[in-house]
């Protein structure tokens, strides 16, 4: 398992009973999450929360606050600064285990050091993966998200990130539409980064699966990715699929190319254990 350690204005500091405790600079949110089966400890911990997310069971949730926050505040990972946002659906605007995955990227095009390297970031959400890719000097960045929210929300992270004058380009699209199209004009990519849904609707009602629809995906960033190309990245938060799974199909997508999968986490600070956040896959040339 790859570990997010590296954070100076995050921290994980209690988990149990399918919540967490989480420290966001100055403020602390209460989370549920899923992963967790495993009981509480050191019960006074949980009444420190600024905010509590209470998640209904005829879906959603809502937040609590013990004190009026600011709508939104910075944090910064590395050289990197990020928006933070409470949102209504009880997430952020930032996953912090991806830190790994940046991590990852921001050193390929660091050390490859080409004078050309440009970057499809798909599913791109708040763009934190796109700043990392940008900053460490990839000569384009193309980020594509269905949400114009989304979207928005990514290039107040671009200002943050101070990166207005590099070269990025944010589309509001479907990602295999944009995918069909950008193989019509034959336009192909160094590095793509993606990070699919479990689950999704488009416009026209069309249903989308991440166990059905991975491999009509994959088979079209295949299409884009430069024969030269230096990695490909995708992430995966879907219950059921193992990284044995994920390697199983890029294997079979891509095979003659070296992949590595496993599982993403975050220590947590009361004790010895890890938050599983997902799983991985990297596939680079041989």
């Amino acid at each position: 398992m790859e570990i997010s350690k590296n954070w100076q204005e995050y921290s994980c500091l209690a988990s149990g009973d399918g919540e967490k405790i989480e420290k966001w600079g100055n403020v602390i949110l209460r989370r549920p999450d899923p992963q967790i089966i495993w009981k509480k400890s050191n019960d006074s911990l949980w009444n420190r929360w600024d905010g509590w997310y209470h998640r209904s069971n005829k879906g959603g949730g809502n937040w609590e606050f013990k004190k009026t926050l600011p709508s939104e505040w910075k944090i910064h990972y590395r050289d990197l600064t990020f928006k933070v946002s409470p949102t209504n659906f009880k997430h952020t605007g930032i996953f912090p285990e991806q830190a790994v995955n940046w991590d990852y990227v921001m050193d390929k095009i660091k050390k490859e050091n080409r004078e050309e390297f440009r970057v499809l970031n798909l599913f791109a959400y708040t763009g934190c993966a796109t700043m990392a890719a940008s900053f460490a000097g990839a000569s384009e960045v193309v980020h594509v998200d269905a949400s114009k929210g989304m979207i928005e929300w990514a290039k107040e992270n671009m200002h943050l990130c101070g990166l207005d004058d590099h070269k990025i380009r944010f589309i509001v699209d479907d990602v295999i539409k944009f995918l069909e199209r950008e193989k019509r004009r034959g336009r192909t990519y160094h590095g793509i980064i993606m990070d699919p849904p479990s689950y999704g609707r488009g416009p026209k009602g069309e249903v989308w699966r991440l166990e059905d629809n991975l491999q009509e995906l994959l088979d079209k960033v295949k299409d884009v990715l430069d024969v030269d190309f230096s990695f490909l990245l995708i992430n995966s938060y879907t219950t059921g699929v193992s990284p044995t799974s994920l390697e199983n199909i890029l294997k079979t997508t891509f095979r003659d190319e070296n992949i590595d999968t496993g599982e993403i986490g975050l220590p947590i600070v009361e004790n010895d254990l890890v938050l599983p956040c997902g799983i991985y896959g990297r596939i680079t040339k041989d």
